[in-house]
């Protein structure tokens, strides 16, 4: 039964985490913790699947018309290289679990209080988003997510873009942070398995449809709280296992 329900779970998380621009790294982590997945396979198979549908969010994002190039290259200078970073430092797996709890807390703090949209917005601050950026890399790198879970609060809650707007800039930051950390953990020496095959089909399937949705059709608030419910169990099985 698990070999059919984590891949149905897995869809239904890139479908929601796309709807709103992301990759969904910290629900699969999520998803892998509740079911007693290894720390070494959550990193790499999160990293992956991110790549995938965060590409697939940022397309259909862009299509919508919602990509602005100066709410995104500013951050992306100094996270590509301190993703790569991160994710070839060591980390112990109880040290791991710890940092991906606080993680996932962040973002469901980030679901249950998303920031009002704005009418007006404010100019990105260069060395601001220098510093941002690279601390969303080292951390995207050293747990296998994308960084979209920081991002996006904090350019809302700084009133630099609009909540699409920032929902693309966080998509494409996710996919080249994720394609950086995959990048260091093969200069490790790891390499990907056919293990993780359903749950990449699952992805792009949910990925796709809660991209277009998002993006051309209708926000989904209610599903967050859901979502936002599981978070909140991993939380808990990560702290306390």
């Amino acid at each position: 039964m698990e070999d059919y329900l984590q891949p149905l779970l897995i869809g239904i998380m890139a479908y929601l985490y796309a709807s709103v621009g992301h990759g969904g790294a910290s629900g699969y982590l999520a998803l892998m913790a509740l079911f007693g997945t290894s720390p070494a396979l959550m990193k790499s198979s999160a990293l992956i699947l991110n790549v995938f549908v965060s590409l697939i969010a940022f397309v259909q994002f862009y299509r919508a018309g919602h990509f602005r190039w100066n709410l995104f290259w500013p951050f992306v200078i100094t996270s590509i290289p301190m993703s790569f970073i991160g994710a070839t430092l060591p980390i112990t797996d109880s040290l791991y679990k710890k940092l991906l709890a606080v993680a996932l807390a962040i973002a469901i703090a980030r679901m249950l209080f998303q920031p009002l949209d704005k009418k007006e917005t404010k100019p990105v601050v260069l060395w601001l988003s220098l510093v941002i950026g690279a601390g969303i890399g080292l951390l995207s790198g050293m747990l296998g997510i994308g960084g979209g879970i920081i991002l996006t609060p904090v350019i809302l809650l700084l009133g630099w873009g609009r909540v699409k707007e920032t929902a693309a800039a966080s998509a494409l930051l996710i996919f080249a942070n994720s394609l950086s950390g995959l990048s260091g953990l093969i200069s490790k020496g790891f390499r990907p398995t056919t293990e993780l095959l359903p749950w990449l089909i699952a992805a792009l399937i949910g990925g796709f449809f809660g991209a277009y949705q998002g993006s051309f059709k209708f926000n989904i608030s209610t599903l967050r709280y859901i979502l936002a419910s599981v978070l909140l169990i991993a939380v808990a099985k990560l702290y306390f296992t």
